[in-house]
Parts: structure tokens; C-alpha cells; sequence
């Protein structure tokens, strides 16, 4: 085959059950490219668009000929459940790009998505695509380790390159496997067959850390299995799931494809399950309390910390707009604090409006709503000055943001006493150190930083807050990882930790 064509496409979203759906608008301001806008972003230095798509396309470049059929990439910030109109809209788009035969589909996907409609919209998608190519067009895709794995989507697909890091900083290398693999089977040098193993084990991301604990064991663990099985298995990806979906699917899964005998895929997805059932007891994480974390910021004679805001983690589906922590460490006092990011464009303007200098009422969450999602977002407000304005295209330079280009609109830096925070127009997390950067900031130089970020910040600021400097911090929002506070209503049950009593009828295997 001299030049394949290939099928570029792909929805990206995690949904968070709590939050606002996803409009069609959510999608345009970040990612709704396609054609040969799609194909040249894609291409280009830093791309504003998902890594691993970027990378698949790179690799796809550099190893031979083919003809890309860029159809559509979709992508918004994490919110709750896609519209059904903007789903079908999607749908209809990809399923008529594929009326022309095409030798392959690359699927870029996250793998947590939720739409209005439907609890499984990944494996929906696979399957329409898997329908209309027919059964022996292969069809590869690249999904988040948050992802909620079903077999609807795990057997329509040919192969499952799923992250192996959270903070995620291999896309790069899943989107390039992902290449490499689908040459090797358009060659004929593999005919993958996927196996999958759910089990009852539903934990928060915030034990799902892979640089230490059980999570990264079992993902080094399936690695090495990998290796050790290089003749005959073409992947192990093991997701860990994204229990706020709140979707019969929640769960992790365990998704290992072979080159060309099921049986070995599955006898080494059965065996990595039951590790991970074993100890399912380390899948349980505390937090700090707001009042102990307004203590350790308060005390000078410490090195310097870092603080998640966990409850409120926009790259999870939280509103970007929490203020209990914030209020805290103002009332207390709180001195050479970094705060980032708060998404609140109306006070971005007014920033901007009364210049670097002014003195003004800094008013957070001035338009708060009364929406289930927004009861979090509580109005704050203090006497507060104007240190810097931008405007917020940059391009990230640390962990899951590294080279890629971001767009936060209208930014400002206000200071509140000892605390220096960053305020932007487009909710998106802090993990990255170039949003604090890209005012001057020299994060050496805090005490304290507070970021609005679940986990990737770890990767982002590791050069100045080694794991025993980092504080993740138990506050009130729709990314709350204390799962007793959420009404999951569609999460199988019995699951751990959610059931202490849960069991799994392959451990006796």
C-alpha cells in the first residue's frame, strides 16, 4: 500500500456529571477545526489543538507516504455532558467524510465523555465509525488514562493507545505509537486483537498518580509484561476511569491488544487485573483541610509549599471560579502567595479598564449564578491593585501544556494584600508555571502557590515543589475528590472505596 489514506478525526471531552454541558460554542473556543485547517495546525510548530493528534500526524510525516483525510477535530475544556445537538452535529459531519473509502481512521479521543443523551458516547462513536468503514478498515485511538473504557468501544476498535503518565506528559509518544502501530498492521506484520477487563474498582483521580503509588506500579507493571511479551503483544494501556462522569462505565479497566492471539491478550489483562484488584486498598488518598493549609501558609519559618485547589480543578470540570480558599488566605493575612488562576472575565475587563496602577474593589464572582454548578462560586471581594495586564496567548512550557499554544483572552495580575492573583478569560487549570510567568512572575521567589489544578501542576512546577512540598487541599467544588459528597447515580455498585464490601469474581482466579 503506497500511500494509505487516512481518516483524521476525533471528539475530545471529559465530562464531569455536575457541571454545565457542553454547547457548541464550548467547542469552537477551543478546538472545531477540520480540513485542511486541521491538517496545517496540526503540522505546525505549536499547535492549539490535542498533542497526541499533532504527534500522530508528525509521525505519520516522517515515516512514509500516506494521504491524511482530515475530516474533524472537536475539543473543549472539560464540562459536564456534551448537547445532543452538538454530538449529532459531530456524528453527521465524520460518518459523511466517510462515504469515500479510506484505508484506516485515527480516533482522538479522551475517553470520559458523557453526552445528554448517552452515558457512552466514545463507544457510540467508535461504533458508528466501525459500521461505516466496514470490518476490515483498521481503526486506532488514543484516549486519556482517565478514560471510562466499555466493551461497545473496545470492540470496535483495532487499537487503544491509552496515556501511561498523570500529570499526562506522554502524548507525544502515544500519538507517535499510535502511527508506528497502524504501519506495522497496514504492512501486514499485525492483526491486533483487543482484550478488556472491568473491575469493580472506581477510585478519584487524586490517587491516580503515576510517578509513585499503586496506580504507576500497575502501569510500570503492565509495561514491563509488555516487554517481556514484545513478540506478541502490541499494547497494555490500564485507565484508571474519571469517576465524575458518574456512568455505568466508571471502573478501571484494564485494555491489552495483541498482535494476533486474543487469548494471550487476555490471559495478561486477567493477570494485571487481579494485581490491581489486590490492592485496591492504596487506591484511597487523604486530603489537607482549608484551616490547616491557611496555618502552614501563615507560618514563615518552613520551605517553600505548593497548594491544589482540589475542589475546584477546572481541567476536571470545576468552574475555574471557587473562592473559599482564596477568601481564607486573604482574611488570614497571607503573605508572598501566588494564586492562579481565577477565570472570571468580568473582572479581567475591569482590570484592564482601570490600568496597571489603579487601586479598585476587586470583585470576584460579581454575576455569580444560581445554577447547581455554580453554588461554589461564592462573590468575594477586596480592596486590591492593578500589578500587570495581557492579553494571554502563550505557549506552555512544563508538563501537559509544554509547546502547546494557550488562549486565556484578557488577563490581569492584581495583588490582595500578600496575595498576587492571576485572573484570565478562559477557564483552564494552572499547570503550567508560564501563567504566572507570563507576568514577570519568578515562582522561586513565593512562599506559597496556589494552583486551581488537580494533579498536572505536579509535572509543571516539579523544578521548585518536589512531592513533600506539595499540599493538595480539601476544598468545596465540582471536582471534590471526597466521592461520600456526590450522588453517583449510575457508578456500578458495589465499587471501592465507594463499598468497602465490594468483590470481584476473578480474584478467586
Amino acid at each position: 500500500m503506497a500511500s494509505p489514506r487516512i481518516a483524521l478525526m476525533g471528539m475530545i471531552l471529559e465530562s464531569n456529571r455536575c457541571a454545565r454541558p457542553a454547547t457548541l460554542a464550548d467547542f469552537e473556543s477551543l478546538t472545531w477545526l477540520k480540513g485542511d485547517s486541521l491538517l496545517a495546525e496540526a503540522r505546525s510548530g505549536a499547535p492549539a489543538l490535542a498533542t497526541e493528534f499533532s504527534a500522530f500526524v508528525q509521525a505519520m510525516d516522517a515515516t512514509g507516504a500516506w494521504t491524511p483525510v482530515p475530516v474533524l477535530l472537536a475539543a473543549c475544556h472539560p464540562h459536564g455532558p456534551v448537547e445532543k445537538e452538538v454530538f449529532d452535529a459531530y456524528c453527521t459531519e465524520i460518518l459523511a467524510a466517510l462515504d469515500e473509502p479510506v484505508d484506516a481512521v485515527y480516533l482522538c479521543h479522551h475517553g470520559a465523555m458523557v453526552a445528554t443523551h448517552l452515558d457512552d458516547p466514545d463507544g457510540e462513536l467508535a461504533t458508528l465509525v466501525r459500521q461505516k468503514v466496514g470490518s476490515d478498515v483498521p481503526i486506532v485511538q488514543t484516549l486519556d488514562l482517565h478514560g471510562n473504557i466499555s466493551d461497545k468501544m473496545t470492540s470496535a476498535v483495532n487499537l487503544i493507545c491509552g496515556y501511561r503518565t498523570n500529570p499526562h506528559v506522554d502524548m507525544i509518544e502515544r500519538g507517535e505509537e499510535a502511527a508506528f502501530s497502524l504501519r506495522r498492521i497496514l504492512a501486514g506484520l499485525a492483526r491486533p486483537r483487543v482484550a478488556h477487563v472491568k473491575l469493580p474498582l472506581a477510585p478519584a483521580s487524586i490517587s491516580l498518580l503515576t510517578a509513585a503509588g499503586p496506580y504507576g506500579e500497575l502501569i510500570d507493571y503492565g509495561q514491563k509484561r509488555q516487554a517481556e511479551h514484545a513478540g506478541t503483544i502490541l499494547n497494555v494501556s490500564i485507565f484508571g476511569n474519571f469517576i465524575f462522569s458518574d456512568v455505568p462505565e466508571n471502573g478501571v479497566s484494564i485494555v491489552v491488544t495483541a498482535r494476533d492471539d486474543l487469548s494471550v491478550a487476555e490471559a495478561l489483562a486477567d493477570e494485571i487485573a487481579t494485581m490491581a484488584w489486590q490492592m485496591r486498598d492504596r487506591f484511597i488518598r487523604s486530603l489537607t483541610p482549608v484551616k490547616e493549609a491557611v496555618a502552614i501558609a501563615t507560618n514563615s519559618n518552613r520551605k517553600p509549599v505548593i497548594f491544589s485547589d482540589a475542589g475546584d480543578n477546572p481541567g476536571g470540570g470545576g468552574s475555574g471560579r471557587t473562592t473559599e480558599l482564596l477568601s481564607a488566605l486573604a482574611e488570614a493575612g497571607a503573605e508572598n502567595v501566588f494564586y492562579g488562576s481565577f477565570f472570571d472575565t468580568e473582572l479581567a475587563r475591569e482590570a484592564h479598564k482601570a490600568g496597571v496602577g489603579a487601586h479598585f474593589t476587586a470583585r470576584f464572582n460579581r454575576t455569580a449564578g444560581t445554577q447547581t454548578w455554580e453554588q461554589w462560586d461564592a462573590p468575594f471581594s477586596a480592596e486590591a491593585t492593578v500589578l500587570a495586564l495581557r492579553e494571554g496567548d502563550v505557549t506552555g512550557r512544563l508538563g501537559i501544556f509544554a509547546g502547546r499554544r494557550l488562549k486565556l483572552g484578557l488577563c490581569a495580575l492584581v495583588e490582595i494584600g500578600g496575595i498576587k492573583v492571576v485572573v484570565i478569560s478562559d477557564r483552564a487549570q494552572t499547570a503550567d508555571p508560564v501563567l504566572f510567568e507570563m507576568f514577570g512572575l519568578d515562582i522561586a521567589t513565593a512562599q506559597t502557590v496556589v494552583v486551581k489544578s488537580r494533579g498536572h501542576f505536579r509535572a509543571g512546577f516539579l523544578p521548585w515543589f518536589p512531592p513533600q512540598q506539595v499540599f493538595e487541599i480539601d476544598t468545596e467544588g465540582l471536582t471534590s475528590p471526597v466521592l461520600e459528597r456526590w450522588p453517583l447515580a449510575r457508578v456500578p455498585r458495589p465499587s471501592f472505596p465507594l463499598d468497602a464490601d465490594a468483590g470481584w469474581p476473578g480474584a478467586s482466579a
